[in-house]
């Protein structure tokens, strides 16, 4: 029997993306499964009703949730939803197990299948559906454009009648995919660029880019692609070095996040004071707790002439490629679980869906947020 796939809109405040637009609408559909979207989904993100032609339409949430075999979803569900779906349902999409314990407990009682697309496993197979990367690719582009737009001087070099105007030192603190599409963007926006991060084998990739990168003598290679926490002398080592080329910048990025953890801090209240009046922040991992020790989520703070910005869902400000990325992530996830027939047929034995089920069967598959669950 084909499978009943849904889409909701979105109800989280300042969330703009859809988890489904309508090209991939139309490829769920040519696999014989049935697509059923509450009307006005995808609106936010520029996609309107209007550009689905091939799904079926409900007037509610509601109406999506009880008829729904697989629920396709952008931020965590609530409560309320989750108790609203039908046991034995499959839910697709983040769900910041560590940030939603009560929706984890939920999903469990409910005895619903939930897959997090943030523990979907680094492997070379699994690149098209690593959506912590495509979203956070969009991140590293939007956090240098708010930081031109902060700063009150130009990025690229100028030369006029008036003199010359000297290029604006940007520094990029982590180089993942959001640090790598930071320091391309500021690149091309003109900026002289260094970069900086705890694993060694970034180098390369930062002066592949055109950037320079600040050695401060610390690595900390870790497992999965992410960097492990540093110990309190390596903090102390590195901060050294990262502080003096804090204080020469116009402009810090900064994208260090540890999976499931709180943001390291890595721009002290110290590093900020030694700033020039007018130099920028973005610090992206606001919304973990911040790279910086002044960051606020959702703020711009002022601080002794220094602004740190601390953007909130960054890729729901560029709604529209983001929900395009986003959907293929999630396409590429299901289409292997899916038969000739459109029904659903989940291989267990297949690492990528083993290792990214967050609950099945009234259980908490995943290690970590059983612990902080269950406690046991």
């Amino acid at each position: 029997m084909p499978v009943t796939i849904g889409v909701l809109r979105e109800g989280t405040p300042g969330e703009t993306r859809v988890s489904l637009v309508p090209e991939i609408a139309d490829k769920l559909a040519a696999a014989a499964a049935r697509v059923l979207v509450e009307r006005g989904a995808g609106v936010s993100a520029q996609f309107p009703d209007s550009g689905y032609k091939k799904v079926d339409w409900a007037d509610s949430a509601q109406a999506v949730l009880a008829a729904a075999d697989v629920l396709l979803t952008v931020q965590p569900l609530t409560v309320q939803q989750i108790q609203a779906l039908r046991p034995g349902a499959v839910v697709i999409g983040f769900m910041q197990p560590h940030a939603h314990v009560a929706e984890v407990q939920a999903l469990r009682d409910r005895q619903i299948t939930g897959f997090a697309m943030e523990l979907v496993p680094r492997i070379s197979r699994a690149q098209s559906m690593d959506a912590l990367s495509s979203q956070a690719a969009i991140a590293g582009y939007k956090s240098v454009l708010i930081a031109a737009n902060t700063l009150d001087r130009f990025l690229p070099m100028l030369t006029t009648a008036a003199g010359t105007i000297r290029p604006a030192q940007v520094l990029i603190v982590g180089v993942g995919v959001a640090g790598l599409q930071a320091i391309a963007t500021a690149k091309r926006l003109g900026a002289v660029v260094e970069a900086y991060d705890v694993r060694s084998a970034t180098r390369e990739q930062v002066r592949s880019l055109g950037a320079k990168f600040v050695d401060t003598g610390v690595s900390a290679e870790g497992s999965g692609g992410y960097a492990r926490e540093l110990t309190d002398e390596e903090k102390r080592k590195q901060q050294e070095v990262l502080d003096s080329r804090i204080a020469l910048a116009d402009a810090v990025i900064t994208t260090a996040a540890v999976p499931g953890r709180r943001a390291p801090v890595i721009v002290t209240r110290a590093a900020v004071e030694r700033m020039k009046a007018g130099a920028v922040i973005v610090d992206i991992a606001a919304e973990s707790g911040g790279n910086c020790e002044l960051t606020q989520a959702g703020q711009t703070v002022l601080h002794q002439g220094v602004k740190i910005v601390g953007p909130v869902n960054l890729p729901a400000q560029l709604a529209f490629h983001a929900s395009e990325m986003y959907s293929r992530n999630l396409y590429n996830f299901l289409k292997p679980a899916l038969g000739k027939d459109g029904a659903l047929a989940i291989d267990w034995q297949d690492e990528v869906f083993a290792q990214s089920c967050l609950t099945h069967a009234g259980a908490i598959k995943h290690e970590p947020t059983r612990k902080l669950v269950e406690g046991t």
